[in-house]
């Protein structure tokens, strides 16, 4: 059975949660992405197959809430934001809760002030081996409170297992990211690592490895973020491609694609030399045989016998590890969940979510090639029917936009959706904010009675049609 998760009330949603239940009703198995449509007269919702808390989040609330439950009159501390979503945060840090660092690695408090009576709990993005040492010589055990997300978990393991075959690892993430920088530390100690961002970066470390670009430019886009010494034509002879499990798993996909193709042209071109190197062996061995001089000829026959590896010369699968299971299930279905918002027709989007968070950023960049979207933390984002503030992920700034709501004819249809760190009740909360802008809307208990139980087995009426 699934695990059950203590979530404190103050996160739970009585629409959002309604929706999502009679989706798991009628689609046990995930397979229909299209969104279901929250129909309240002048304005309708589409709400995608799934979005919200994911497991990873799910369980680091789980132990967090916890441990501040069982151990009252001790000090707590989180290594840094326990998720990237502002109102958990906060209201963390209401319980009592401190940060020991910022998003960015800044130390807030210094680790060497702590004690061995001290509770430290890990995030969910996991730490650096680093830190973990640090905690261990003040006499903490960084596992005992350990939120880090079992996916993240994965990716490392996988990566221990690709550099103790003799692979180099390629990290596809943000190199400042949390999640990132502990991956690379846990995955450096087994492999030459490097992280690209995109794939745009991954043609620019292709073109390196096929000595397409000088060496030198890989100082310049990748000198700050690889292992020591790093050889991008000696470490990259074998590689892998792990990953930040926020990032798009398209994207990913991508950079495997770039390197794998790299790879092997790369293969190709010293299986071509050895082809030519051969065919010039065998032309010396014929003219020596000519000549008649049998020490010519015995010389070369021995050194013409060509061994097994240049016989059967290895697949691009030898040099270029699979490694599309470390892709985070959560990521595959909120994004994917996404296209399936993008298949519909709608006048703008809403996003709810922290806006550090790496997965929200990616849903509302997916949402921007379809329609006008905006990314808003919560409802208080929303200041009237003519104005709202939102995050603007390319200019890293929150800007304030007039007119946002749509003149279309009536009724308005909305996208709405969340990432994985935010709370539904947040986004009931955007939910109900807007619809209070439209006159006539219908009560709320109307609009789900499809949703609810008895409805849902009657009725396959709560999805979207084109």
């Amino acid at each position: 059975m699934p695990r059950e998760f203590l979530i404190p009330d103050l996160y739970q949603s009585e629409i959002i949660k309604t929706v999502k239940n009679a989706r798991q009703i009628l689609d046990p198995r995930k397979k229909d992405r299209t969104p279901a449509v929250l129909d309240l007269g002048p304005v309708r919702f589409l709400i995608p197959r799934h979005f919200g808390f994911c497991y990873g989040v799910e369980n680091a609330i789980d132990i967090a809430y916890r441990t501040v439950e069982e151990h009252p009159g001790k000090n707590i501390y989180l290594l840094s934001e326990m998720i990237h979503n502002p109102t958990v945060n906060k209201d963390l840090e209401a319980r009592g809760v401190r940060f020991l660092f910022d998003t960015d690695g800044t130390e807030r408090i210094p680790i060497a002030s702590l004690s061995p009576d001290d509770i430290v709990i890990v995030p969910a993005f996991g730490t650096t081996l680093e830190i973990q040492q640090k905690l261990e010589k003040q006499g903490i055990n960084p596992y005992q409170y350990d939120t880090t997300c079992p996916f993240v978990i994965k990716v490392w393991k996988r990566g221990e297992q690709l550099g103790a075959r003799g692979y180099s690892l390629v990290i596809h993430g943000k190199y400042q990211h949390e999640e990132t920088r502990a991956t690379f530390s846990h995955s450096s100690q087994k492999a030459p690592c490097v992280v690209v961002l995109n794939p745009e970066e991954a043609h620019i470390l292709a073109d390196i490895l096929l000595e397409k670009r000088p060496l030198t430019d890989f100082d310049k886009y990748f000198g700050m973020k690889c292992t020591g010494g790093f050889d991008p034509v000696e470490d990259m002879k074998r590689i892998g491609v792990i990953n930040q499990t926020t990032m798009l798993a398209s994207e990913t996909r991508e950079v495997m694609r770039i390197l794998k193709e790299a790879v092997a042209e790369k293969h190709r071109r010293q299986s071509s030399l050895r082809s030519d190197q051969q065919s010039d062996l065998q032309s010396d061995l014929e003219s020596g045989l000519q000549s008649g001089r049998p020490g010519d000829q015995q010389s070369g026959q021995q050194s013409g016998q060509p061994d097994d590896q240049q016989n059967n010369q290895p697949s691009v699968e030898m040099h270029f590890a699979d490694t599309a299971d470390t892709l985070c299930y959560a990521t595959n279905e909120n994004q994917s969940a996404t296209y399936g918002l993008m298949e519909e027709r709608a006048d703008m989007a809403l996003v709810v979510g922290g806006y550090n968070s790496s997965n929200t950023m990616h849903l509302v960049e997916l949402l921007e090639e379809r329609f006008p979207t905006y990314h808003i933390r919560d409802a208080s984002e929303i200041k009237s029917r003519t104005e709202i503030h939102h995050f603007n992920q390319w200019n890293r700034q929150v800007e304030r936009t007039r007119n946002w709501m749509p003149k279309a004819a009536e009724p308005v249809t909305i996208a709405l959706t969340s990432g994985a760190s935010c709370p539904d009740a947040l986004v009931d909360e955007v939910l109900l904010k807007v619809a209070s802008y439209f006159e006539g809307c219908r009560p709320v208990d109307e609009a789900l009675q499809p949703f609810r139980e008895e409805g849902v087995t009657t009725s396959h009426s709560v999805t979207a049609r084109k």
